[in-house]
Formats: C-alpha cells, sequence, structure tokens
C-alpha cells in the first residue's frame, strides 16, 4: 500500500451521499477507513480513494476518538436516526450498484452462456465435418466422371460408324467438362471450410480463454470476500466477549491491506467480465449472421453445379445411336430348330469360320472390342 497524504473534494449525490461504507472507529480502533467503495457514486467517478484508505478529518473537523456513526453523520448532515435497509433478496443490478458481484449474491448467468457457447462449438464441428465429408465425395465424383470421359472418348476413336463415333466422343468430352464444373465449384466452396474454422479453431477459443482468466479473477476476489468475512468475525467475536483485539487496536492495517487487495481484485474482475460479454456478444451476433451467409453460399455453389451440369447435357441429344445391323448377320445355317431358353446363358452360334469372318466384315460396329453374343431380340 502506498502511503499518500491530502486532501480530497467530493461533490454528494441527489441522495446526500458520496458513496462509500466506513470501518473502525472508537472504541476499538483508533482510526477509521474505507471499507468498500459503491460503483456508480461520487467517490467512484473520482477515482481518488479507495478502500483502506484512512479518514483523517471531514470538512477540517478531526475524526480521531470518534465512531463511525458519528462520522457518517459529519458526512451526511442527517438526523440522529441512522436508517439501515434489509435486503432479502437482491438482483444482479441492485447487486452491481452496492458494489458487490452477481458471482457471490446471484447466479453466474456466464455458466449458461458458457454451455451455450459448447453447443455452438459442437455445431460448427459437425458442421464443418459435414462439409468437408460432401466436399471430398464431390472430388471422388469429379475423378469418376474423368475417368467416364476418357473411356468414353477412346470408345469413340475406336468406333467405325461417324454418327457412333461422334456420340461417344461428345458423350466423354461432356463427362470431361462436367469434371471441369466439379473443380471450379470445389474451389469456390473451399473458402468456407477457413471461414468456418476460423470461427472454430480461433474465436472460440479465444472466448474459452478469456472465461478462464475471468474464473481466475473470480476465484481470486471471492477469496479477498472471504478473507473479508473472516476478518470481521473476528472482530465481531472480540467485541461480543468484550476482548481486545491487537491488530484492531494498533489501526487495523492488515484488514485494511485486505480491502485494498479486495478493491483492485475487483476491478480486474469486473474488466474481464466486461471483456467476456462483449466477445460473447460478438459470437453470438457473428454465429446468427456468418452462418446463414456461409450455408447460402455453399447451397448456392451446389445448385450453379448442377445447373450448369444440366444444361451441359441437355443442349445436344446424343444417345440412342441407331446402329444399321445386316439382316443375314444373325442368320443360322442349320435347318433344325433352334431352341432358346430365358436363363442367362449365352447363344452359341453355329457358323464356320470363315463365315464368321464375312458376317464381322459386314457389321457396321467393331466387334472385336465387345464380348457380348447377339440374341433373339437384337
Amino acid at each position: 500500500m502506498t502511503i499518500t497524504s491530502g486532501n480530497i473534494m467530493i461533490q454528494k449525490d441527489a441522495s446526500n451521499l458520496i458513496g462509500i461504507s466506513i470501518g473502525g472507529g472508537a472504541p476499538l480502533c483508533p482510526c477509521l477507513y474505507i471499507v468498500q467503495i459503491f460503483d456508480n457514486t461520487p467517490v467512484a467517478l473520482d477515482g481518488t480513494l479507495q478502500a483502506g484508505d484512512e479518514l483523517v478529518a471531514v470538512n477540517g473537523a478531526s475524526v480521531r476518538g470518534k465512531t463511525k456513526v458519528e462520522v457518517a453523520k459529519m458526512i451526511q448532515s442527517c438526523d440522529s436516526q441512522v436508517k439501515h435497509r434489509l435486503v432479502e433478496g437482491m438482483g444482479s443490478t441492485t447487486a452491481d450498484a452496492l458494489g458487490l458481484s452477481r458471482a457471490i449474491l446471484c447466479n453466474d448467468a456466464l455458466v449458461q452462456r458458457l454451455m451455450a457457447l459448447k453447443r455452438t462449438e459442437n455445431f460448427y464441428r459437425g458442421l464443418v465435418t459435414h462439409a468437408k465429408a460432401t466436399l471430398h465425395a464431390f472430388f471422388d465424383l469429379t475423378q469418376i466422371y474423368k475417368v467416364f470421359g476418357d473411356a468414353f472418348a477412346a470408345i469413340g476413336v475406336r468406333e467405325p460408324q461417324p454418327r457412333a463415333s461422334e456420340a461417344f466422343r461428345q458423350f466423354g468430352e461432356q463427362h470431361r467438362q462436367m469434371e471441369k464444373f466439379g473443380v471450379t465449384m470445389l474451389k469456390t466452396l473451399k473458402p468456407i471450410l477457413s471461414d468456418l474454422g476460423t470461427y472454430l479453431n480461433k474465436a472460440i477459443p479465444d472466448t474459452r480463454l478469456t472465461i478462464s482468466k475471468y474464473a481466475d479473477a473470480k476465484f481470486e476476489y471471492l477469496s479477498y470476500c472471504l478473507k473479508v468475512k473472516e476478518l470481521d468475525d473476528e472482530e465481531q467475536s472480540c467485541a461480543a466477549l468484550q476482548e481486545p483485539l491487537y491488530r484492531v487496536e494498533t489501526g487495523n492495517y492488515e484488514y485494511r491491506l485486505v480491502l485494498r487487495c479486495r478493491q483492485e481484485a475487483r476491478a480486474r474482475f469486473a474488466k474481464l467480465r466486461s471483456d467476456v460479454l462483449v466477445k460473447l456478444e460478438l459470437l453470438d451476433n457473428k454465429h446468427v449472421q456468418d452462418v446463414v451467409w456461409q450455408l447460402h453460399k455453399f447451397a448456392a455453389g451446389l445448385a450453379k453445379y448442377y445447373a450448369s451440369t444440366r444444361d451441359l447435357l441437355s443442349a445436344v441429344m446424343l444417345f440412342p445411336v441407331e446402329v444399321d445391323l445386316s439382316h443375314s448377320a444373325f442368320q443360322y445355317k442349320s435347318t433344325g430348330p433352334q431352341t432358346l431358353t430365358d436363363s442367362s446363358e449365352d447363344v452359341e452360334e453355329y457358323e464356320p469360320e470363315e463365315k464368321q469372318s464375312n458376317i464381322n466384315e459386314e457389321l457396321l460396329i467393331d466387334t472385336s472390342n465387345f464380348s457380348a453374343e447377339p440374341t433373339d431380340n437384337t
């Protein structure tokens, strides 16, 4: 504690109060001191006085040897009857106005906010996982399109009939173009994962770290509050037994030091609480606005991809391809009855090798690359 001296001028508020509570005084303590400074009061706004400071005089009149009630009367210049109010239930607003903490008198609302933050984190983690799986599936699909395109292009090159060759070539080119559409779509939607990852891996952990610091400050503040309560109980016990208490008789410096530490801890606690509330508010706003925009962008990218694919496939009708087969291609030399079954067994052909080669030359399609054999409905 820094020892200073001087005169402080405080302008009272409309309620004729300056915003401090006083401790010590006769008959037990030789000095009077400030126990607590209440928020949004003239003393708090002035910022000069602190908890633990000793009161020497009021308006030039010494307070030595006086009780705290007498000093309060000197400050307030009120009647001899001092009013006290017993507060049984206290809301958060009243607690802050009295300079106390929600953490002591009320349920801490940040616990519920932290649970909501955890649910939001799980939601974003699931959203990122699902988006990654979807994009990976589309990447695999584009690779299949590419394989299909290469296969149909190769068939088109080997096909001797011009109409069929052109159809297979165009169909392969369409699949290659679909693969390009898919790659473009993936490049467009990939930044969405980065944006969602920033929220998930940076914004939320930073807020959680701030909440952790807030919890430490809260624990420190509560520790000093508990210490003050223990010292107050000790004084009350000694006063009830009419026994002297050395620290009180010598100026109660230990108690005043704890009061100063409690005030400074409360200031840190209040600042971190404000920071946490601001960050949580920003995260809530970003969550509501950003997730809608990201999902809209994701759906728009998929819709554009599907529209481009549909337009590409519907632009030209390529199939069915008409193939002109010779009427004598599947005539059998045998005059005996031919038995055909509905089973999946292949139909054997009893044509001489020389005759079969002539038939292959008459076909309009290259049968050297196909293993399927003709059936009765070809």
